[in-house]
Order: structure tokens, then sequence, then C-alpha cells
């Protein structure tokens, strides 16, 4: 099924959204938000099922659906962690900041607990003050979990996936290299992230969704122009189960825990990238000089999936950038 939360309140008005993503239905009546949905998944997945397909076989009361009129699937979460599943991609990056990768990268996962209390919607404006920071598009593919106890191994871990959405992780590569070097994390030049208008269960997914990882491209279109395509399902390391245990290790998970895979990327260059620092490494390195720019005020962002029917499976998450003045 598809779910949805419309911008209401702070926590949204879930839905449930068509497979074709063209209606929603009212889902009140089952849970007021998705967090509550998910804090009864138990109760709450079966009823939701059943309205989806009422909505599909057109029994339901039915509304247009609108991207532009969502929140993020979890408008605030718990817990927001980001992997770095796609090794090959996280030594590229160091690289540009002159910085060398330990082996244990490749075995051991990486990740970062980033800000889930001001989750953009897939249409909101990536607001910042200046083009300086360097603002960049990251585009992943994240889970949602259920409670998931300290200490699940990755054997386990896979059967708290309950839903998978886009990520743009927006970041500001500026303001990273200073930042990281005071040996503490992200805050500043990791602000707002974005997520698909849509959330899925994994069988929305068919054939698409094996060994914990989603096997199709990444589709990324920077100012109306096709930037990348690489498949998600190819050179990911760390699969989400083992993404989940990692976060688990020494610490429940807690329901609506979203697990990020890290911007997604293939050894194979060809599908292009997704995001602009990984093509402005690889012009470096390949031509000797940096062409492609970080984004500017008035640049747009669209990161989408396909099925294999061509139909869009998450919907789009569709952003312009324009400058934030404080209190205007």
């Amino acid at each position: 099924m598809k779910l949805a939360s419309l911008k209401q309140g702070r926590d949204g008005k879930l839905v449930v959204v068509s497979k074709d993503l063209g209606k929603y239905a009212d889902a009140g009546a089952i849970a007021p938000t998705l967090q509550a949905a998910l804090d009864d998944w138990t109760a709450a997945s079966p009823k939701l099922e059943a309205l989806y397909k009422d909505l599909n076989a057109g029994k339901a009361a039915a509304s247009d659906f609108d991207p532009a009129a969502c929140a993020s699937p979890l408008p605030r979460a718990y817990q927001w962690l980001d992997g770095s599943s796609y090794v090959n991609h996280v030594e590229l990056v160091r690289k540009s900041r002159g910085a060398e990768m330990p082996p244990s990268f490749w075995t051991d996962p990486l990740m970062y607990q980033g800000g889930s209390d001001s989750f953009l919607g897939p249409c909101d404006d990536i607001a910042m003050q200046s083009e300086d920071w360097g603002i960049d598009f990251e585009g992943e593919v994240a889970v949602i979990t259920d409670d998931v106890p300290m200490g699940t191994p990755a054997a386990d871990a896979g059967q708290h996936i309950r839903l998978l959405l886009l990520v743009n992780d927006v970041s500001l590569r500026g303001l990273t290299k200073d930042e990281l070097a005071k040996g503490f994390g992200f805050v500043q030049s990791k602000p707002s992230t974005a997520f698909s208008p849509v959330a899925v269960t994994p069988d929305e997914l068919g054939d698409a969704w094996k060994d914990g990882k989603v096997h199709l491209p990444l589709v990324s279109t920077l100012n109306g122009t096709p930037f990348g395509r690489p498949n998600a399902g190819i050179d990911m390391v760390f699969d989400f189960a083992q993404l989940i245990a990692h976060g688990a290790k020494s610490r429940p998970l807690c329901a609506g825990t979203i697990v990020g895979s890290g911007t997604v990327s293939n050894v194979d260059r060809s599908a292009g990238s997704s995001c602009i620092v990984e093509r402005r490494l690889l012009e470096k390195i390949n031509d000797g000089a940096i062409k492609t720019p970080f984004m500017k005020f008035g640049d747009s962002i669209k990161i989408e999936m396909f099925g294999a029917d061509g139909a869009s499976i998450f919907g789009a998450i569709d952003q312009t950038v324009k400058q934030y003045k404080y209190g205007s």
C-alpha cells in the first residue's frame, strides 16, 4: 500500500494513496497520523490495506492527490539515521575533503544521526541564506521501522521494515569540512531533509525488493536536465537489515525510525550521480577541472523512482532552492 501525510498540524493527516498516485482516501478513522499507525502497526496495517484495496477498486470515497499538498510522510520523526552504504561514494567524497578513508568503512557501516524535527515536504522549497554554503542534493532510499529491540542482529532486522521512501538529504558542502574538523559530527552542514510524497510497503516494489535492497534506478533531474540514474541495488555494500542492526547495536529503535541508505552511487559511472559533489570530483579526476557548480537560488531538483511498468512508485521529490531571510 501507499501512504502519505497531508499538511495539517505538526504531524500531518494520514491518507491512503492509490497505486497510480492519482487519488487518496482519508485514513483518519484508522489512525490520525502515520506515527500513530506505526505505533500500533499490527492493528492498523490490515485496516489501511483494506482501505487501499477499496480505493484502487473505486469503492472508497476519494479525492485527487496533489503531492504539493503533502508534508513528508513523517513530518517529524523520533529518529533519522543516515547510513553510507555506497562506499565508493564515501571514498570519493572524503577525497574531495583531502581525507583518507579507513579500510573499516568497507566492513562496518558509517552512520550519522540527523535532525528529525523539521523535515521538508516533497515540494517544499530548499531555503538557504547563502549560495556560498555549497548547496547540494543527495538522492537516497530509506526505510521506516517499527520497534526494533536493542541488539537485534542483521538476520532478524529486516522483519522490522514497514515502509520505504525516497530522500533528498540536502547537504551544505561549503560548511562540511570546517564542521567535521571539530570532530563532533554534522549539524550546520545538514539542514532539513526532504522525503517523497508517499511511503510504500515493500510488496509494492515486487521483485525489485530483494536482499534488503531496492533494485531500481534512482532518477535525479537538475534544472530539467537528467543528472543521474544509478541503480540503488548495485554497489550497496550494506543492506537495510545491516544498517538497522548497526543503529540498534546499543539502543532500541522506536517505531517511526527512518534509516537512510546514503547517496545512491554505482562504481560504473555511466549512469551518472545522485549528488553534485560526486560529479564535481569525477570532473576533477577525469578532466582536471571542476565544471558543475553547486545549486543556486532558483535551481530545481527532482528525484523519482520508476517501476518496470514505467510508473512512478513514490511520487517525485520536486524542490526549488530559494533565498531565506530571517524575519521575512
